[in-house]
């Protein structure tokens, strides 16, 4: 890739997360948002409660916003759920470059299926899905069951909007940062 065609993608990520900034929730609007989501969640998949229910820590973004025209980016803001009770915020954002026209939104919860995944991810400075940890995106099966397999990992990822599950979509790439609010 030539060097200024990075620049150029990297400019258009740096302007989607200043301008994502810039429109900040307050804890209040993310904890009610997230609740929301929660519930939606909850209702589109009763294999996915549970696991949350088994879960050390969900992290729950409510609305990620993806916007391109040959260049696109992701932004969203959301909080850490220990034992139902919100204790850190953070944002998620990506860069993409390629055929891509329009926008969506989308929910998307990180469930740390054990204290030790949950623990690095704490730690992290800023975690990137697919290098820091890999994320095992849930898909439901007959019946609305999770695959065994992906049920077994430390970190497992879902993508949903209010009409379901979404496939064929990925975390990898996708930075998250904490947030101070």
């Amino acid at each position: 890739m030539k060097p200024k065609l990075i620049r150029l993608v990297w400019g258009g990520a740096l302007a989607l997360l200043i301008a994502a900034n810039a429109w900040a929730a307050s804890k209040e609007e993310i904890n009610a948002e997230v609740r929301e989501a929660v519930q939606n969640f909850y209702k589109h998949t009763s294999a996915g409660k549970e696991l949350a229910q088994k879960a050390a820590g969900m992290l729950v973004f409510p609305s990620v916003v993806k916007a391109g025209i040959g260049i696109g980016g992701e932004y969203g803001e959301g909080s850490l759920l220990i034992g139902g009770n919100p204790v850190a915020y953070y944002n998620i954002a990506a860069a993409s470059i390629g055929f891509q026209l329009g926008a969506q939104a989308r929910s998307q919860i990180i469930l740390f299926m054990t204290e030790n995944a949950l623990a690095k991810f704490r730690r992290s400075e800023g975690w990137k899905a697919g290098v820091d940890g890999s994320v095992a995106l849930a898909t439901l099966g007959a019946g609305g069951s999770i695959d065994t397999e992906t049920a077994k990992k430390p970190i497992i990822g879902f993508i949903f909007s209010n009409k379901g599950l979404m496939y064929n979509l990925t975390f990898e790439g996708s930075k998250i940062t904490k947030l101070d609010k």
